[in-house]
């Protein structure tokens, strides 16, 4: 195999890798910050994807300028879940525990009823749309327009939101909640209102995510849960409630992804993300790119 042609494998798998990042990094913070393990966050994804197809194909308006559009319509929707459902769990659940298992399953009803209600919307037929599919070489290497635009779109907001949760009060605040609730609360952080807050950008990223995913790919009704399943794994790699981790980890996902697929079989994906989740639990299960804490 020609040095060229590793160039080309290993950049085809930073690409995925890029949007893996995109996504894990909105579930990672959901998780890292509320404990919740929203399963239906793909699902969310889904509902990016399709709005952006919707809008593209009816109204003739730019993918592009549906980014910001699906941000804020999922951020929204989002805020409106954890008030619904989320936020009343809370209220009620006796305990941390309690609440995560109570959430895990409310998040398997809405992953239910997202899919069923979009198949019943638009069918279950493959949507797409052609956008920016002209060749770009790269030296010497030839990739897609529209793969190259979504790489280097969801890695400008994947680190956009790690400098805003490094260099912001409110990023302070974020990085307090996750390492100890009750003391970011007896200093006057308000949960209540960082919360949702919070949840609601998780939820956006996923939106943004779904509309770059629609420029690329086609879309379907179940192409959500393939992306929570993969984020969860990112997560596992770089550790729960790592941002930088689950950049990182998302990106040496898509190119693991990438070249096994290439020396064994494309069918195998999944086999191979899955070997690697369950290598990375048994050898180091607070995540790669997280340093072990000492015991006292």
């Amino acid at each position: 195999m020609s040095f060229t042609a590793w160039l080309e494998l290993i950049a085809s798998g930073l690409i995925t890798g890029g949007v893996y990042a995109l996504v894990a990094l909105g579930l990672n913070l959901q998780y890292g910050l509320m404990r919740i393990l929203n399963i239906a966050h793909g699902e969310f994804l889904m509902v990016g994807a399709y709005l952006t197809w919707l809008v593209h194909t009816q109204f003739g308006l730019s993918p592009l300028l549906m980014l910001p559009v699906a941000f804020v319509a999922l951020m929204v929707l989002g805020v409106v879940v954890h008030f619904l459902c989320f936020r009343r769990l809370a209220a009620t659940s006796p305990n941390l525990d309690v609440f995560e298992a109570r959430g895990l399953m409310v998040a398997f009803g809405l992953m239910f009823l997202v899919q069923n209600f979009v198949s019943w919307m638009w069918g279950g037929d493959l949507r797409g749309y052609d956008y920016l599919t002209e060749p770009v070489k790269i030296g010497p290497m030839q990739f897609a327009a529209n793969k190259l635009l979504v790489f280097v779109l969801a890695l400008l907001f994947s680190v956009a939101l790690i400098v805003l949760l490094r260099l912001t009060l409110l990023g302070k605040g974020v990085r307090a909640l996750m390492q100890s609730t009750v003391g970011a609360q007896l200093m006057g952080i308000d949960t209540k209102k960082l919360h949702p807050l919070m949840f609601g950008i998780g939820m956006g990223l996923s939106g943004i995510a779904g509309a770059l995913l629609s420029m690329a790919y086609t879309i379907t009704p179940y192409m959500g849960q393939p992306y929570t399943v993969t984020a969860l794994i990112v997560i596992t790699l770089g550790g729960f409630g790592s941002m930088g981790g689950a950049l990182v980890g998302g990106l040496l996902l898509g190119v693991i992804e990438a070249l096994g697929m290439h020396f064994t079989n494309p069918s195998l994906k999944a086999l191979l993300s899955y070997a690697v989740f369950i290598t990375v639990l048994l050898l180091r299960p607070e995540g790669l790119f997280t340093r072990k804490t000492r015991k006292a």
